[in-house]
């Protein structure tokens, strides 16, 4: 019997990959935040409370968690600390998801995002992960994982993120951010 993908994942695919762009993956903006505020808030704070588990019975619901806890947030809650509260679960989704091998068939474009839960990840294990993926599946993106990397084995977490965390940045940090250190 095949999986049945939930609406709102296959919703959510279909917004992500053939509505948006790259352009919308990357530099938003008011209008993709209004967009994915309108059609999957509800869904991220109805699903946010359920295990990883519950995301890991087909490929589709899955990559669409992985979107759903790791893009989604980024977006509907920009500078705001729920913008990476959902960021330990979209991790063990892609981490599972790749361990499966789910993403084989994957086009670049949609590969990319199930990894980006370990490029977002503060923890350096996911950033050598992140690196070691990025290189042998998605080289044309591995600047940016490594450049993550280097963050995190420099700082131990990303900078950036201070302010919008209630955290204390460091002279160090500052200076980083200063030279462009930011995503």
């Amino acid at each position: 019997m095949a999986e049945v993908t939930p609406t709102w994942a296959a919703d959510l695919l279909d917004v992500w990959f053939t509505k948006l762009d790259q352009k919308d993956w990357f530099r938003g903006g008011d209008a993709v935040d209004d967009l994915l505020r309108s059609k999957f808030s509800g869904t991220l704070d109805q699903q946010s409370g359920c295990p990883a588990s519950h995301f890991l019975t087909d490929p589709r619901t899955a990559q669409a968690a992985i979107l759903l806890f790791d893009q989604v947030p980024r977006n509907i809650h920009r500078d705001t600390p729920k913008a990476f509260a959902t960021d330990p679960l979209a991790l063990r989704i892609a981490k599972e998801f790749i361990a499966s091998g789910w993403d084989k068939d994957l086009a670049a474009a949609q590969r990319q995002f199930v990894a980006m839960p370990l490029m977002h990840s503060e923890n350096l294990a996911d950033q050598d992960a992140s690196v070691a993926y990025f290189s042998a599946h998605l080289p044309e993106n591995l600047s940016f994982a490594e450049n993550h990397h280097d963050a995190i084995a420099r700082f131990g977490r990303f900078p950036h993120r201070n302010d919008i965390l209630g955290r204390q940045t460091t002279p160090a940090e500052a200076q980083a951010i200063a030279e462009g250190l930011r995503w």
